[in-house]
């Protein structure tokens, strides 16, 4: 009986605005080559089904789930992740708002929310605290932050 070998294969993506040229097997999720191929480590490693939105990065400025994307498939779309989101060295009002508001505690979650909360700013659902309640659904927090989270994103998605 032969045993099956995945032979790895060459994908060229765009993360934070630079082009990344790697080589990992066609079954490998985003997670797993932002992680462990390209030291990336905002999006965070949790359900691994796409239950709880720590590793949720945003890809062509849409919030995905990374542990449930094939790396070959985000082949030229912008991947924007936690990492890329400050700008000459400020962090990004989004950011701010969440220290402003104590919005983290143990911080494993922020990320996550973070960027889940630039995708609904950006998809125009974070009108009030409804809206926002119901969009960031997604992205779970074991440490109860969620009024301050909602605070935060008001905040940020406030013009």
């Amino acid at each position: 009986m032969s045993e099956y070998r995945e032979h790895p294969i060459g994908i060229t993506l765009s993360i934070n605005g630079e082009t990344q040229e790697i080589v990992a097997p066609a079954s490998a999720t985003l997670l797993e080559v932002l992680r462990d191929l390209l030291s990336l480590s905002g999006a965070k490693r949790a359900c691994d089904m796409g239950a709880c939105g720590a590793c949720t990065v945003l890809v062509d400025e849409r919030r995905i789930y990374a542990c449930l994307a094939l790396a070959v498939m985000q082949e030229g779309k912008e991947i924007t992740t936690i990492e890329g989101i400050a700008a000459h060295g400020e962090l990004h009002p989004l950011q701010r708002a969440f220290i402003e508001h104590d919005a983290l505690q143990c911080g494993y979650c922020t990320p996550g929310q973070i960027m889940s909360a630039l995708g609904l700013i950006a998809e125009g659902r974070a009108g009030d605290e409804a809206s926002i309640k119901d969009g960031m659904s997604g992205n779970l927090c074991r440490c109860g932050a969620y009024p301050h989270i909602v605070a935060a994103i008001a905040e940020a998605a406030r013009p």
